[in-house]
């Protein structure tokens, strides 16, 4: 059963990961909702629908046509997400009456694999880092994307509308942008009198649109290009939702692995170590509106 990473921290016993965990998802709206599952071995292939196949009405005696549904299989697969905190001794034994040093270390860490990870999420491209996984950007299919206009173009909210109709099977989870987007979202909202807040999980104000949350990543770029336009910007419209939406996978969860006393240096080494990836099970589930101008 696929969890979020918020399940995971309650269900966990180990306070150590727990604390990553929490730490993980304190300032990121993606890994507060996107669902991971647990697969065996490296890679997951996973079948998506092409075609829906067709009906007709016939009349009597006619000639029946085939018209059967297509697939397509496709392999998602788990890149190796991490990093090692060195604590020196020294420093652990006499300045941790202020501050717990290797605590610290590790939840810093754990904040880089976080950056990390959103940036993978929203740009990620395997052939440019074959190291890493490839993100929404990549994965949503040219049918799914929207153009502000041929060069780029301000956004509206016909738009955005255009953008969430694009989206089948039921309204968009998430509409993720950049603080700046937002902040044209925003305006539009409150100069059309329809800006409305809600309270999420963690008691913080978000916006909404049509009922969905609007949130904000600082890993959503406001430098793309599209014809001649530069210094552009792109919304999604994200459905959560392992074999039916946009999925996390991992094998094992996030680990802190006590490395232990090092040989080189007097310190002791903490690794945190993630095998993950994401896969996007419906092609219609997310669609992104991308050339967003400032003006």
């Amino acid at each position: 059963m696929a969890l979020t990473l918020v399940d995971a921290a309650r269900l966990t016993t180990d306070l150590l990961v727990q604390g990553v965990i929490e730490t993980l998802i304190e300032d990121s709206p993606i890994l507060q909702v996107l669902p991971f599952e647990t697969v065996q071995g490296s890679s997951l292939r996973y079948t998506v629908e092409v075609s829906p196949g067709t009906a007709a009405f016939y009349p009597v005696n006619g000639t029946w046509s085939e018209g059967t549904a297509t697939f397509a299989t496709r392999t998602a697969t788990l890149a190796i997400l991490g990093g090692d905190a060195d604590v020196d001794n020294f420093l652990q034994r006499t300045m941790s009456d202020q501050a717990d040093q290797r605590a610290t270390q590790i939840a810093m860490k754990a904040k880089a694999i976080r950056r990390a990870f959103e940036t993978a999420f929203v740009t990620g491209d395997s052939t440019v880092d074959p190291h890493s996984f490839d993100g929404i950007r990549k994965l949503i299919p040219p049918s799914q994307v929207l153009d502000a206009g041929a060069n780029g173009g301000p956004l509206t909210l016909e738009l955005l509308d255009q953008l969430i109709d694009l989206v089948r099977g039921g309204k968009p989870d998430l509409l993720l942008m950049s603080r700046r987007t937002r902040r044209q979202l925003k305006a539009l909202l409150q100069a059309s009198t329809h800006y409305i807040e809600s309270g999420d999980q963690f008691g913080r104000r978000v916006l909404l649109y049509d009922g969905i949350p609007v949130v904000h990543s600082d890993f959503v770029p406001d430098d793309e290009t599209l014809g001649s336009g530069t210094g552009l910007s792109s919304i999604y419209a994200l459905m959560f939702g392992f074999g039916d939406g946009l999925g996390g996978l991992q094998n094992g969860g996030i680990e802190v692995i006590d490395v232990g006393q090092l040989e080189s240096k007097d310190a002791v080494r903490t690794r945190l170590r993630w095998y993950v990836g994401l896969a996007l099970f419906r092609d219609n589930a997310c669609a992104r509106l991308r050339g967003i101008s400032t003006s």
